[in-house]
């Protein structure tokens, strides 16, 4: 299936606060990772620490999945494939306001500040979506 919006997909891009972002290693054996998002309504923005092992699969291997969390019994759940990339000019966390709506008061607890979460996690990643595959 390609990429479309569903209300499935909007309900769970604004109410889940992780998606499980999987990058592909070398060896090509899928690497999952619960991650803090924001769906700009055209992308996805993911921020990362510098020199983690999923900015160097990305670097590899821009494919990627993101799977939203899964209902109670087993259904209720969307993935994504996409294409990421790493952009080093895009808004740090600390800019981009609907990020710091959603997560600010985590960012405190996690970092102390959002201005230091934002110098932590400094690497911004774009996620473009190619395809949804959603369970009921």
């Amino acid at each position: 299936m390609a990429f479309e919006i569903t209300e499935q997909f909007r309900r769970h891009v604004e109410n889940d606060t992780l998606i499980m972002l999987t990058t592909v290693t070398p060896s090509g054996r899928p690497a999952p990772r619960p991650v803090w998002f924001l769906w700009d309504g055209s992308e996805f923005v993911v921020y990362s620490q510098p020199d983690t092992a999923k900015l160097r699969h990305i670097a590899a291997n821009p494919n990627v999945t993101l799977s939203t969390n899964i209902g109670a019994g087993g259904g209720d759940t969307v993935v994504v494939a996409g294409i990421a990339r790493i952009v080093p000019d895009a808004q740090s966390a600390a800019e981009m306001e609907k990020y710091v709506a959603r997560y600010g008061e985590a960012m405190g607890r996690v970092s102390g500040s959002i201005d230091r979460f934002a110098a932590s996690y400094s690497v911004p990643i774009l996620i473009s979506p190619t395809k949804l595959w959603a369970v009921p």
